[in-house]
């Protein structure tokens, strides 16, 4: 379900509004998502309006205020946040939260899951305001995958007191409860500076899109009209500050099932299609999945992520 950034960015002109991408030095994954692409920007893109923070911040509703930028991060083609689980210490290696089809080594396939690659890829750390206070460091792609999520999670060579000391910022913590449909939610994103609000209209047993399938996915009611770039975003519960889910996809044209077209499957096989309509992917069993220094285990009682 990914836009092209040149395509997002008119939208966002014609509504009288634009933002520029923190960076664009990676080309963006194709096929799923809302990644945005950035092979298609423009240098002129980088020169547009730079008060997009507080013109689109104008668009939240008042119940919204409390949620702001703050330990949200920007990718080169996606959105993330930096993250930590209920039982996290200050001294972990701090861990920052994105969709797997935003991964820099391109998309995973359908089963497949990365676990403890490499990498050193560069993340824009953002204070609550959206402006960019520093440049995070992967030591390593923790995990990864598409495969009944979408989600990917990279350790950092800095601790989240590190960042609390030198910036200010703390992390946004995983809710370990199962979301509830009506909850007032903010979708942050971090690549554009925006932030969306609406409610969990519902879950989506089975998402299907393309090769790819999703289960229990969050569906949002219409105001979350997320654009490309917004792949990865942290979901937040405006009542708790908490992430429960991390935005990913949604129905661009109204087709069944097809790459940038997700489709909801109901236990009985009944497919239903809603044109316009975004999804994110739950988070609340992720946190038994990361144990004492944050050292993933995947065979801990309770985690439920797909294993290689």
């Amino acid at each position: 379900m990914r836009k092209p950034l040149a395509a997002a960015f008119c939208a966002l002109a014609i509504a009288g509004a634009g933002a520029a991408p923190a960076t664009a030095a990676e080309a963006a994954p194709t096929g799923v998502g809302k990644a945005a692409d950035t092979g298609k920007v423009t240098s002129a893109v980088s020169d547009v309006v730079t008060s997009a923070t507080e013109t689109l911040s104008g668009l939240r509703s008042p119940s919204a205020k409390a949620v702001n930028f703050a330990g949200t991060v920007a990718l080169s083609n996606c959105s993330g946040s930096v993250v930590r689980m209920p039982d996290s210490e200050d001294n972990d290696p701090a861990l920052v939260m994105t969709n797997g089809h935003c991964l820099d080594g391109g998309m995973p396939q359908p089963g497949e899951v990365r676990v403890d690659q490499a990498s050193s890829r560069t993340f824009g750390l953002l204070n609550a305001s959206g402006s960019r206070v520093a440049t995070l460091r992967a030591a390593k792609l923790a995990y990864g995958t598409m495969t009944d999520t979408d989600v990917a999670f990279y350790q950092l060579t800095t601790t989240y007191g590190q960042i609390k000391s030198s910036y200010g910022i703390n992390a946004l913590t995983l809710n370990d409860s199962h979301p509830v449909a009506g909850t007032a939610i903010s979708v942050v994103s971090g690549y554009w500076k925006r932030i969306y609000s609406c409610d969990i209209d519902g879950f989506a047993p089975t998402l299907k899109e393309g090769d790819w399938t999703f289960k229990d996915s969050v569906r949002y009611t219409s105001a979350c009209n997320t654009i490309g770039g917004t792949s990865g975003s942290p979901v937040v519960d405006q009542a708790t500050g908490k992430v429960v889910a991390i935005n990913n996809t949604g129905n661009e044209d109204g087709e069944r099932c097809t790459v940038n077209n997700p489709c909801e499957v109901d236990a009985n096989g009944n497919v239903t299609v809603h044109k316009g309509i975004n999804y994110a992917q739950q988070t609340y069993q992720i946190p038994a999945c990361f144990g004492v220094d944050n050292k993933l285990d995947l065979s801990a009682s309770g985690c439920t992520l797909p294993k290689p």
